[in-house]
């Protein structure tokens, strides 16, 4: 990783606005690109998927923004207007789907596998289908009010949802990063019993404090310990937030290490065909929950050859729910609650740090090693 000068986005089609980024979000799933997923970047690709700021220039067609709206970006590229967006599955969008890559919607600043769109961590961002994907936001808040609109929000909000979860039910949730934290956040507030689970003190502290149960995951027998909390059965459903980095996988971990070796089009090919994930998150969260139980799965994976025990999910009749988070399907939503005058999720104070973007080299590094108390970090451009 490292801060370059580039030449500024502009005007490429009719409906394009131009914003300038006043503030974005360091996510998990950038570490991603930083390691294992480096063979589908390219020099020059501009990272980062969750930007705000002000709009500089609107094409010619667009009708709903102006110069000077402020906005959120959402991470999906997604059109508004297909059939996909029409049923709120926004990250399948037909209009930008990599059908070469056999993914679904573009997004932004991540990589070939999904479009190759230069991302938002940067001074300035062309963002398509002005009138239909950014989120307009009111002036006078401070950024981190809107934010986490462009991405942990909604994740965690679909997480949540996902796992549907009775009235007064009960909810794992695995990892205390930023989705998790937030997820935990959510379901607290919906009147759910949440027990959390990460190995990190800092972060189970986090959500600790505002009302979740914490169990540590390097002296705790999870699973065990999630029964005698919820009278025997385990929890209703389980939200799994790591994904394909978990503590705990060590076979997979030494393969994805070893794939390091191989010249990265080999690696590409290897982790599209025969890649395997760290799945200790997932296999927990299955092991947890209740029979008849929900597992939603925020966390992203990417292996095409991961070994599932599925006995154990048929056996439990468990449902699985999972994928990219479909923004605008719950924006507004979410909006009209940031709007209200408390700030109900803590969104204001959820950044433990606030860098200028020149830093983000030594951010990404910091918050692959978990060092400094990281947890989620917002880049001043």
């Amino acid at each position: 990783m490292q801060v370059t000068d580039v030449p500024d986005p502009r005007i490429e089609q009719p409906t394009d606005v131009v914003v300038r980024i006043t503030s974005t979000g360091l996510c998990g799933s950038d570490l991603h690109l930083y390691d294992p997923l480096t063979p589908f970047m390219t020099p020059g690709d501009v990272v980062g998927h969750e930007p705000m700021g002000v709009v500089e220039d609107v094409g010619a067609d667009v009708r709903t923004l102006k110069r000077g709206d402020r906005v959120v970006v959402p991470f999906n590229v997604a059109c508004g207007t297909c059939w996909m967006c029409g049923q709120g599955l926004q990250s399948q969008c037909e209009t930008t789907q990599n059908r070469d890559q056999g993914t679904g919607a573009s997004l932004f600043g991540y990589s070939k596998l999904y479009g190759q769109v230069p991302g938002g961590q940067a001074e300035a961002l062309r963002v398509p289908f002005g009138d239909t994907l950014p989120i307009k936001v009111p002036d006078g808040p401070p950024d981190e009010r809107f934010l986490y609109l462009s991405d942990v929000l909604p994740t965690a909000w679909q997480a949540v949802q996902y796992a549907d979860v009775p009235d007064g039910g009960s909810l794992l949730v695995l990892g205390a990063g930023p989705i998790g934290d937030m997820a935990s956040r959510i379901a607290l507030r919906r009147g759910l019993q949440v027990i959390v689970v990460d190995p990190v003190a800092e972060r189970l502290a986090r959500v600790a404090a505002r009302g979740a149960t914490t169990l540590d995951l390097d002296i705790e027998d999870v699973a065990a310990t999630v029964r005698e909390l919820t009278g025997g059965r385990g929890t209703d459903a389980a939200i799994d937030a790591v994904g394909l980095e978990a503590h705990g996988s060590r076979f997979a971990e030494m393969t994805q290490k070893a794939m390091r070796l191989m010249p990265k089009a080999v690696q590409a090919v290897v982790q599209q065909k025969a890649g395997v994930d760290r799945l200790y998150a997932l296999e927990l969260a299955i092991d947890a929950v209740r029979r008849g139980g929900t597992v939603s799965v925020s966390g992203v994976y990417g292996g095409a050859a991961d070994p599932m025990n599925l006995f154990q999910i048929f056996d439990k009749q468990l449902t699985l729910r999972m994928g990219q988070a479909n923004v605008r399907r719950w924006s507004d939503e979410i909006l009209a609650l940031l709007d209200q005058d408390d700030d109900v999720f803590g969104v204001e104070d959820f950044a433990t740090h606030r860098l200028p973007l020149e830093q983000a080299p030594e951010a990404y590094r910091a918050f692959r090693d978990k060092e400094d108390g990281m947890v989620k970090t917002v880049f001043r451009p």
